[in-house]
């Protein structure tokens, strides 16, 4: 199927799963607020959407493994035994075995009650196809679900945006059930979702362009960061798409707009953006980030102020 034929074939009425990438808060002294990040995962739970910890949202690159580590077991004690949650595994700067280094972090996902998603590492880039593919599939064996991840450089350092052969090879892990796509480019994932309707039509898509929420209109899921600002909005929009209601198109416009204002240059400082957002509206008790984390200017309250108010906050 070629992409001027995708685009043409919209789909409405499509149930979407949607996955927001959860921020890890501050207080005002500087400690992790747990207790408003257990409450926002149980707000995002309760909404209609899945929580995703350990994320680039949530500093995962600056984390530790024991802060990793306590971030899952606070996820696991804010929602219910049985509920599901994605968590990343991140290994970027560490030494060892790739294999190893990732099934060590995915075991402790796994042991939490969590669908590991698999950060790249830039010890991969300059492999091939077959390599890198061969690499996934040893990472992978044997767990009951696994999602990768790709992610352009304009993230992060480690990301990398796999060829055309690399995400078809990924189609062919059975353990892989999806993946996410985080290029900002439309067309890069309108080939994905031809590649996966022809390849593999039970793989899914999350996108994870926060300029182009849309992209559920055309096949794919999400996993954002942006569905972290408000993510009883967010499950608004997909109800409202799958029962075919016209106030789909104001609330996702409204959407976009607080997007392409939070992931605008330089796009790591989103986080900031998401931490002013909810301290605004009165989620979390502050709106500092990890230290290391890129700021947005003084005046980022007052723009988002306009945004909350457009999403009826």
């Amino acid at each position: 199927m070629k992409i001027s034929s995708i685009i043409q074939q919209q789909h409405p009425g499509r149930k979407v799963q949607g996955i927001a990438a959860g921020l890890l808060p501050f207080e005002a002294d500087g400690r992790i607020a747990v207790e408003a990040f257990q409450n926002h995962l149980r707000a995002t739970h309760d909404a209609g959407l899945l929580n995703a910890v350990n994320m680039d949202t949530g500093y995962v690159n600056y984390l530790s493994d024991s802060e990793k580590q306590n971030v899952l077991r606070w996820a696991r004690e804010a929602l219910r035994k049985d509920v599901p949650f994605v968590a990343g595994a991140y290994i970027e700067g560490q030494t060892g075995d790739i294999v190893g280094l990732y099934r060590k972090q995915m075991d402790a996902i796994v042991g939490h009650g969590g669908i590991p998603i698999v950060f790249q590492t830039s010890r991969l880039h300059e492999k091939s196809a077959q390599e890198k593919a061969a690499s996934y599939q040893m990472v992978s064996r044997g767990y009951p679900q696994v999602l990768a991840f790709e992610l352009g450089r304009m993230f992060a350092p480690n990301g990398e945006i796999f060829d055309e052969e690399m995400a078809r090879r990924l189609m062919d892990i059975p353990e892989i059930k999806g993946m996410k796509h985080s290029s900002l480019n439309r067309l890069a994932e309108l080939e994905r979702l031809v590649l996966r309707d022809a390849h593999r039509p039970d793989f899914r898509i999350y996108t994870g362009n926060d300029l182009g929420i849309n992209m559920i209109e055309y096949g794919s899921d999400y996993l954002l960061g942006l569905a972290t600002f408000a993510p009883e909005k967010f499950a608004e929009r997909d109800r409202l798409w799958e029962t075919g209601d016209p106030a789909y198109y104001a609330l996702s416009d409204a959407l976009q707009h607080l997007g392409n204002i939070a992931f605008r240059r330089p796009v790591p400082a989103y986080k900031h953006s998401a931490a002013v957002f909810l301290h605004l509206v009165g989620r979390i008790p502050s709106n500092l980030t990890h230290p290391k984390n890129p700021k947005r200017p003084a005046w980022e309250p007052e723009i988002l102020r306009d945004c909350a108010e457009r999403l009826g906050y």
